[in-house]
């Protein structure tokens, strides 16, 4: 969140999101900020991952230019195209909170709290409302994510 990082032009890309992924994850992972070779029992086929990052960035960067929702629900609305589209073997959700917290930071909004800041990585009730809200905006109900990521 370095104030030369959230001025960034390239913020609202695919190629920022691979580099906040291995930023995120270099310690742990070494394919951190690759995506994911092998199929998976949700989000996007392997073969398409490419195009649905694409394409859930260009969403967000217009649904900034044209004022489509308000900063907070675009920023909920890409979380949850990059969460759905599941491009990395790990850290799926964790990194598409910090890009929706990143994108609200570089627009100097008030700050997502997600829950008022609960482990969301480690099986609880939070997790299990979190889970909840996301698969609500799985059915084009965005409310329920929104009021969380705002919680």
């Amino acid at each position: 969140m370095r104030p030369r990082t959230l001025k960034r032009e390239d913020l609202v890309t695919d190629t920022f999101g691979r580099e906040l992924h291995r930023r995120m994850f270099k310690g742990v992972w070494k394919w951190a900020g690759h995506y994911r070779k092998t199929e998976r029992n949700l989000g996007w086929e392997v073969h398409r991952l490419t195009e649905g990052i694409y394409h859930a960035f260009a969403d967000a960067r217009a649904w900034l230019q044209y004022d489509t929702y308000p900063l907070h629900e675009t920023a909920i609305r890409l979380h949850h195209q990059l969460v759905r589209i599941h491009p990395w073997p790990n850290g799926n959700g964790r990194h598409a909170r910090l890009m929706a917290d990143v994108l609200v930071q570089s627009r100097s909004a008030a700050e997502l709290t997600w829950g008022a800041r609960a482990n969301l990585v480690t099986p609880s009730k939070i997790r299990a409302q979190y889970i909840a809200a996301v698969r609500r905006a799985d059915e084009g109900d965005f409310d329920p994510l929104l009021a969380f990521a705002r919680s």
